[in-house]
């Protein structure tokens, strides 16, 4: 293999065409070969951003092809599990879209077959990479907050229509992955276990809000700890967004508003470049309240820098064989895990031990 990694991706939908061509086109060490698609608008896109990049109608064009190395696979999720098989089978590192797979029997098996295969497996858990992630990482590390007994995250979002299918509609039909919990409650929780680890217990209630759509669009789903309770919410009918992180422990409080902007970015077509990239305006800081070694601080402090970029630098170095793959698609499984112990709670409604 050639110092430069040959990159297919297969579909260029919002994922491909917002979350991963752009980076794969400016990150050093990567190649943007082929990207398969068959929709004439989105072969017109590529070919008008990516002119030295080959449309291609398959994935098996991309899977098959020799000169490939890293397969990234944004298919809708009931074709994650085939799509990796096949090019980890044809000797190739894979990268998923999150949720992993669709059940924790598939990524048991796609971690199997990157073992034997000896190749890069992971999955795009990027919200790591963001601004609010960073922060908050960081603010539990220092201890600032003391003990933490109560942390919420929220994805609060409002569309009280059908979703188009060119815009993901597929995740509001009634198929395995579908719905907000497979969607946005994957990157909560594996936020939830990136911060504080696998929890003892799981609380769920996860429903459909909203009469048109045939998959849930809301969810309460809480992680118990044994001094701490991490509660996970989202849904589609919040037209005024609260916080989207309250953390409060035995020093202080944290709270934030805002999402990321590099989605935002990226959606309008702007190029992922430059030092400033990533960085969250004044106005969406998180604000923090605490007291820590008699000295109280209160005030905004500056978000992180978020920089999905270093998602992508990680995964070539790794392939490089110079550093350790960021998300291990162990703890990518350990999400899929929870999701299924979650819709367990929900349909039952009792709490569910994690063992």
């Amino acid at each position: 293999m050639s110092q430069t990694i040959r990159t297919g991706i297969i579909g260029y939908g919002l994922s491909g065409r917002v979350f991963h061509a752009p980076f794969v086109d400016v990150v050093e060490g990567f190649e943007l070969s082929k990207i398969s698609t068959t929709q004439p608008e989105r072969i017109a896109m590529v070919n008008e951003r990516y002119p030295k990049t080959e449309v291609v109608p398959s994935p098996q064009d991309i899977i098959n092809n020799p000169s490939i190395d890293l397969v990234i696979n944004t298919s809708p999720n009931t074709d994650h599990v085939r799509w990796a098989r096949e090019a980890l089978l044809a000797g190739k590192h894979v990268m998923i879209e999150k949720p992993f797979t669709v059940n924790t029997q598939e990524a048991d098996e796609l971690i199997e077959l990157a073992k034997k295969t000896g190749k890069i497996l992971t999955v795009y858990h990027s919200r790591r990479f963001t601004s609010c992630t960073k922060t908050v990482k960081k603010l539990l590390d220092s201890g600032l907050l003391g003990e933490i007994h109560d942390y919420e995250a929220h994805f609060d979002r409002y569309r009280n229509e059908p979703r188009p299918l060119t815009r993901g509609g597929w995740r509001e039909k009634p198929l395995p992955g579908s719905g907000i919990f497979f969607d946005l409650g994957a990157h909560l929780v594996d936020q939830a276990l990136y911060f504080f680890g696998m929890p003892t217990a799981i609380t769920a209630e996860i429903k459909k809000q909203r009469e048109f759509t045939n998959a849930d669009d809301h969810f309460d789903v809480r992680f118990h700890y044994p001094h701490l309770t991490a509660t996970l919410k989202a849904g589609m009918l919040c037209k005024i967004p609260g916080p989207t992180f309250q953390i409060h422990g035995t020093n202080g409080s944290f709270v934030k508003y805002g999402l990321d902007v590099q989605e935002a970015m990226l959606d309008a077509g702007k190029i992922p470049q430059g030092v400033e990239w990533g960085r969250e305006p004044e106005n969406i800081w998180g604000t923090l309240n605490t007291e820590y070694k008699g000295l109280k601080i209160q005030g905004k402090i500056e978000s992180e820098h978020g920089d999905y970029r270093e998602y992508f630098a990680n995964l070539r170095d790794a392939i490089w064989g110079k550093a350790e793959i960021a998300v291990k698609p162990e703890e990518a499984r350990n999400v899929i895990k929870m999701i299924e112990l979650a819709f367990q709670s929900s349909k039952e409604k009792r709490t569910i031990e994690v063992v």
